[in-house]
């Protein structure tokens, strides 16, 4: 084995020992992220909806493929009990939860004035108020170890608005809100807070919305995708689950020690604009 592979190995074992929760990690995003925490070593606990049997199986995958312990929580992000309920599970079968990510995130779409008040209300429930349950419920046994990694998925609409979004809009600009808060207060303890703000990236949930535009408005996919969902987004082509799953584990790994408070933007040039 040459020097070069040893210190490779070490590297995508650099999280050997430490547990990490995902929250809306049962697909896309929030899977890829998972995956890519368990690749570096640490066990994980996913989260998220979906058919029982197959996250079962998903959680088995996680776990056989990378040497891990991965386990399964079904809280309803919107229930600040179920939350609690979940972080008990996670800490009292691993001890802590040394890497937060909270992935967990809904949409609806429409003008303000005729905007349902019960979706906005949950949105915010799931898109934002999670993201503090969670955070607010991991730090005290961060700050006790000397260390931990909070990692919140934005978005690229956590930096600029689009029309129609306003809930989502509102929850993500509160996400780094929130982000850059937490990273003010635990910046002398070892612990850190970063956001990463995806643009579109692909999903089986954006693959959906691919065809319900192209069958609405009778057109090609390939325009909806260039004209509708990447008319922002300067590189015109969809981000992967796989980069943003190398950018969480990035922030969780001891070489971003010194980055806190960020919001990295991973949206194609979309708010370079």
């Amino acid at each position: 084995m040459t020097y070069q592979s040893k210190e490779m190995k070490a590297v995508e074992r650099s999280l050997l020992g430490k547990t990490a929760l995902v929250t809306g990690s049962t697909s896309g995003i929030g899977l890829g992220v998972a995956q890519a925490l368990a690749r570096a070593g640490a066990n994980v606990v996913l989260n998220g909806l979906g058919e029982p049997r197959t996250i079962a199986r998903i959680a088995c995958e996680v776990a056989r493929a990378n040497g891990v312990d991965a386990i399964y929580s079904g809280a309803d992000l919107s229930r600040p009990q179920e939350i609690e309920t979940m972080m008990d599970e996670a800490i009292r079968r691993f001890g802590a939860v040394d890497i937060l990510v909270n992935n967990a995130g809904i949409q609806h779409v429409a003008p303000v004035e005729s905007f349902p008040v019960e979706k906005w209300d949950l949105i915010l429930s799931i898109n934002l108020s999670s993201a503090f349950h969670t955070a607010r419920l991991a730090l005290p046994a961060m700050r006790d170890k000397g260390w931990g990694r909070i990692v919140n998925i934005a978005s690229a609409h956590g930096l600029v608005a689009s029309p129609f979004k306003s809930a989502y809009v509102a929850a993500k600009h509160g996400v780094i809100g929130l982000t850059k808060t937490i990273a003010l207060e635990a910046a002398q303890s070892g612990v850190t807070c970063n956001a990463i703000c995806p643009g579109y990236v692909y999903t089986p949930l954006v693959e959906a919305q691919i065809e319900g535009q192209a069958k609405a408005h009778g057109v090609a996919r390939e325009q909806v995708i260039r004209d509708v969902l990447l008319a922002q987004q300067p590189n015109k082509r969809f981000g992967t689950v796989e980069e943003i799953g190398a950018i969480a584990l990035f922030l969780a790994s001891d070489g971003a020690a010194s980055i806190t408070g960020a919001a990295l933007a991973a949206d194609g040039g979309w708010t370079a604009h």
